[in-house]
């Protein structure tokens, strides 16, 4: 191992292969919130245009959603959706699922949820022995959309859970602007989002018990706030899911080849095979064993081209946020 370490490749940036997303469709997009059927069917058109691979909704009204579905398809495109239960002219998930959405974000939502009440009070009360959860399981699995859990969510919006330890000083990678405005122990507890936090463990392993394991997916949806980043993230949403009672070759799996195919890249990424393309990552370790294994990173894999791991992150070491006040608008949107 010290031998092929010698040869690796040390000095120079990896490119990206970043799949890019089009804006928000929906209330949280900040340009055209309360854009009409048309709009969106015109924003999807130029974001296609420009190489987006691929579409979310949060906050969209089922108008919206459904003539966003309906022009991401057209050009082949995947949406996913942060859904509501329906209150206020918000979108269920019963509804998204009959329009064709891809993947639903955060819950699954549907039935149990009260359309007029918010979302995630009720959904943290949820029985997954009721009629109305499973009947929302069934719908998700025989429509066959995908569930981007993002267990990890809420908890960084509480003091830190089990699993969500530094095993590496993210915060070496901030801008001292950033590492002097940020206090990591400055954090409340949310009772909502504990409560959400619980929530989605026995509600994501329900899923996977009922048979939705191949449509799980791994998603962080970390909003960082100078504390933690999403590449780490990833890592201890593999921990949560073993956490919440899924074995660890599932977990792997949910990592990898789950993720591919709900955007559409099966026949290039989640799995080693022959001509697919050649990007993976060595650990020390068996994470079948631990799952916390796939943090010992040895090797980071390119185009077939071998890259220290430790060479890259001292690449952005102190580079990520902005630097001065005058720099946020750059950085805010």
């Amino acid at each position: 191992m010290m031998e092929a370490r010698e040869s690796i490749n040390r000095g120079e940036q990896v490119g990206p292969r970043i799949l890019n997303s089009g804006p928000y469709i929906g209330r949280e997009n900040r340009d055209h919130p309360e854009a009409d059927a048309d709009k969106v069917t015109e924003i999807v058109d130029r974001w296609a245009q420009k190489g987006a691979r691929g579409f979310k909704a949060k906050g969209a009204n089922p108008e919206q959603l459904e003539a966003l579905i309906k022009a991401a398809h057209r050009h082949g495109l995947t949406v996913t959706g942060h859904l509501d239960s329906g209150r206020g002219h918000s979108t269920n998930s019963v509804d998204a699922i009959k329009m064709g959405i891809d993947r639903v974000e955060h819950i699954l939502g549907g039935y149990v949820l009260d359309r007029e009440q918010a979302a995630y009070p009720v959904w943290n009360e949820v029985d997954t022995t009721d009629t109305e959860f499973r009947k929302i399981v069934d719908l998700f699995l025989d429509h066959e959309v995908y569930f981007d859990a993002t267990l990890t969510a809420p908890v960084y919006f509480t003091e830190l859970e089990e699993g969500f330890d530094y095993w590496v000083d993210e915060r070496k990678f901030f801008t001292d602007h950033i590492r002097d405005l940020v206090d990591p122990d400055a954090r409340d507890r949310n009772e909502l989002m504990s409560g959400l936090y619980d929530a989605m463990l026995r509600t994501t392993k329900a899923f996977y018990d009922a048979g939705g394991g191949n449509l799980i997916t791994l998603g962080t949806d970390a909003p960082s706030r100078g504390e933690f980043l999403p590449g780490f993230g990833a890592h201890r949403e593999l921990h949560t899911f073993v956490l919440a009672g899924i074995p660890e070759a599932s977990a792997l799996k949910i990592a990898t080849i789950n993720g591919a195919q709900a955007i559409g890249k099966g026949d290039r990424l989640g799995t080693l095979e022959t001509g697919k393309l050649a990007d993976m990552m060595v650990i020390n370790g068996n994470p079948i064993e631990d799952i916390t294994n796939t943090r010992n990173v040895e090797l980071v894999i390119k185009d077939g081209q071998l890259y220290d791991p430790d060479r890259l992150l001292e690449q952005v070491e102190g580079r990520i946020g902005p630097a001065t006040e005058e720099e946020y608008e750059a950085w805010s949107w």
